[in-house]
């Protein structure tokens, strides 16, 4: 195995419970082409799409740890070679398998302004009206204003409502301050189920948007129970004119064609993989233009989040709200690139092409490339598509074992 291969899986990979999609071709093995259940075992992948036809089903079940770890199916090949095949827009075309997202039947929520940087900034997208070149100015009048430390403020608090109260009367109040350290957390639905892109394949950005850019963030798997069952990685991709002008335009900015990256494989926890791993983690991110040659580095460090990842799963579900296919959720960024690109003060956004690489050593690499949400391969293969596609395969028995 090569660096370059290494570098995209987790560091323990012979102690890491994955569970993944691929895109199987019809073929001598398969007579109907579709997405399979995959576990990752010594380096190779195995289909274990006859014990749970989706990965959604897979995680209501008690002993989901056993069947990634060690039930019978197919080898699939490779692991590394899988991941630096160069998949076709979507992953459906092709005569070899292609990595998916590890996620199918699953509602994809995610949580924004957990970090106080990120609340930071997306005040000042409020402020600037969807205008980057206003962000240097209006960055440096926040931070004098409010003249604290934002990371210190637990949400909810005694202080945190002192605060907004100071703020207030000083009209500075946003409605970020208020999902920033009021006591409700932003949880915002980010794409439809089925339709997150995998590793490798492009992320969309829409063709109005001209400030934007990626967020590196965890993604947990939750099953209908609540029960975090693991965690992967995920790109929800931000567009800062869109969102800036108004927080009504949330849905344009956050759920387009594309614009949800997640994985590359979903790792369950273990004795070795537990939420206190993720607590602790740092996800860093790496920008590269292919056009200029520019290059920006980030990173989130799990420890500054202001809301404890639990805390986030109990505002998304329970008696309030249930969802009985499970859900992924983001848990927000603390990466909001400033550095400028195309002009003095303009700071960040994204070119055409741009290869987002982001990472974290217990869980491996996500890489998408950058285009326009409209000139990608549009999203066609949804649920009704997937339960006709288990259909003909013989496969339906599988996708709901406990019924």
């Amino acid at each position: 195995m090569t660096a370059q291969q290494a570098n995209l899986l987790p560091d323990d990979l012979d102690n890491a419970l994955l569970v993944g999609r691929v895109w199987r071709p019809a073929g001598a093995a398969q007579a109907v082409a579709g997405p399979a259940v995959v576990a990752v075992r010594r380096g190779r992948v195995v289909d274990i799409t006859r014990h749970a036809a989706t990965v959604s089903d897979l995680f209501e079940r008690d002993d989901a740890a056993a069947i990634v770890r060690g039930a019978e199916g197919e080898d699939l090949g490779d692991v590394a070679e899988l991941m630096l095949a160069a998949p076709t827009a979507g992953g459906q075309d092709g005569d070899v398998p292609r990595l998916l997202a590890p996620c199918d039947l699953q509602a994809i929520k995610a949580c924004g302004v957990t970090f106080a940087v990120s609340l930071l900034e997306r005040v000042i997208e409020e402020q600037a009206k969807g205008d980057p070149a206003r962000a240097t100015e209006l960055r440096g009048q926040l931070q004098a204003s409010i003249g604290t430390n934002l990371s210190e403020i637990k949400p909810g608090s005694d202080a945190a409502l002192r605060l907004k109260t100071e703020l207030s009367g000083r009209g500075l109040w946003s409605q970020y301050m208020e999902v920033g350290i009021g006591p409700y957390a932003e949880v915002f639905t980010k794409s439809q189920p089925m339709s997150a892109v995998g590793h490798g394949v492009e992320v969309g950005l829409h063709p109005a948007s001209h400030w934007n850019n990626p967020e590196p963030e965890i993604v947990l798997a939750v099953n209908s129970r609540g029960q975090v069952v693991g965690a992967t990685l995920g790109n929800d991709v931000n567009l800062r004119d869109i969102e800036g002008r108004s927080a009504l335009l949330l849905g344009k900015a956050k759920d387009n064609n594309g614009s949800c990256a997640i994985g590359p494989f979903i790792r369950l926890f273990d004795n070795g993989f537990t939420l206190d791993t993720l607590r602790q983690c740092e996800v860093r991110m790496l920008i590269e233009g292919v056009d200029d040659g520019f290059e920006l580095e980030g990173r989130s460090r799990m420890r500054e989040i202001s809301r404890d990842p639990l805390d986030l799963v109990a505002q998304t579900c329970g008696a309030h709200h249930q969802y009985p296919d499970g859900f992924m959720l983001f848990l927000g960024t603390m990466f909001s690139p400033i550095k400028d690109r195309d002009s003095a003060g303009g700071g960040f956004t994204h070119h055409a092409g741009d290869r987002v690489s982001i990472s974290t050593p217990s869980l491996g690499t996500l890489v998408n490339s950058v285009q326009r949400s409209d000139e990608i391969a549009p999203w066609t293969f949804g649920v009704r598509a997937l339960y006709d596609n288990l259909a003909r395969r013989g496969l339906l028995a599988a996708a709901n074992p406990t019924a």
